[in-house]
């Protein structure tokens, strides 16, 4: 009898082992299959971005939440005036916010705004022209030059935050935008 009895503990324990195992490993394929799609949507549909630095001043200030989505670059739809998340040309680690002034082909200006002399440059294939909004206070293309449209990251489409700001972002308040002659 105490022989039954030991198997039967250890029967109980056996299914107790499993259905602890069982709800585990599908806890974990749960996460798994979440974290797929969290990645899928921030990777291809859009994320939030927390802003910081004065270059895009007045349009982006320190401590701005944006949307940026993602769709844009995929489909090749960025445009001149549309302000772009890029990786930044000098650390791969940092992001940038900036506005495309300019896109593969266009003639920009390279000078800044108190230059006496005003110098010209044409976009190559496959680049964008990248200045922020406050020129005097931009780290941007006239510093490092045109930017590889693959460091594109995202466009941003909403300004969130602060909630009396919330909605889309105005037109460049610098006018160096190109216009197409297309």
């Amino acid at each position: 009898m105490k022989r039954c009895n030991d198997v039967c503990c250890v029967c109980v324990g056996g299914e107790m082992f499993r259905s602890a195992l069982g709800k585990t490993l599908g806890f974990v394929g749960y996460t798994i299959q979440y974290g797929c799609v969290a990645h899928c949507a921030f990777e291809y549909i859009g994320e939030f971005v927390a802003c910081s630095g004065p270059s895009m001043e007045p349009t982006i200030t320190s401590h701005d939440v944006v949307f940026s989505e993602r769709l844009s670059r995929h489909l090749c739809r960025i445009e001149n005036g549309d302000i772009v998340i890029a990786k930044s040309p000098f650390d791969p680690h940092m992001n940038i916010c900036k506005r495309v002034i300019g896109l593969e082909g266009d003639k920009v200006c390279t000078s800044g705004p108190s230059d006496v002399f005003k110098t010209h440059q044409y976009v190559p294939k496959g680049h964008v022209w990248l200045e922020g909004d406050n020129l005097r206070n931009s780290t941007d293309s006239r510093s490092y030059g045109p930017v590889p449209y693959a460091l594109i990251r995202g466009r941003v489409c909403l300004k969130l935050w602060p909630l009396h700001h919330v909605g889309a972002l105005n037109q460049s308040p610098t006018g160096r935008v190109v216009k197409r002659s297309d």
